[in-house]
């Protein structure tokens, strides 16, 4: 299978980024006093982070492989870049109100969610540019 289209490759490493963001540390925190007690705060920590992680991911998946419809995968493709935006508003709210004083890992889950959505948009653009050519093709018809 050759994957000829640049929005099935952005989606596909926005899958793998979020299946990777599912297993990396968010965030830091001291258990007790010490320094030596650090503790990490992973995805599955927090059930609804994690289900909209998943979520996402499906949807990432799901929406490669609707190409013949582009219409329905533009929708698609829009409504996982909001859920990434609400991943990652709940992400900040989870630690923050869970976990007070926890120290954020900037170089873990963070930076994964801000680059599947970079990956999510630069493929919803894609999209759109398909879809102007093909109208485009229309009107010459």
């Amino acid at each position: 299978m050759v994957i000829q289209r640049w929005q099935s490759v952005l989606l596909f490493l926005g899958v793998v980024l979020m299946a990777i963001f599912c297993c990396t540390p968010i965030a830091t925190y001291n258990l007790d006093a010490s320094p030596d007690s650090v503790s990490a705060v992973y995805a599955k920590d927090a059930p609804v982070l994690f289900t909209v992680a998943l979520l996402v991911a499906v949807l990432l998946f799901i929406s490669i492989f609707m190409y013949k419809n582009l219409k329905r995968q533009m929708t698609v493709t829009l409504l996982s870049i909001m859920l990434i935006v609400a991943t990652l508003v709940t992400g900040f709210f989870v630690i923050y109100n869970a976990y007070p004083g926890a120290n954020f890992v900037v170089f873990g889950g963070l930076v994964l969610l801000v680059i599947t959505l970079i990956f999510a948009i630069g493929a919803y653009r894609f999209m759109k540019s398909d879809l102007r050519k093909l109208r485009s093709y229309d009107r010459l018809r």
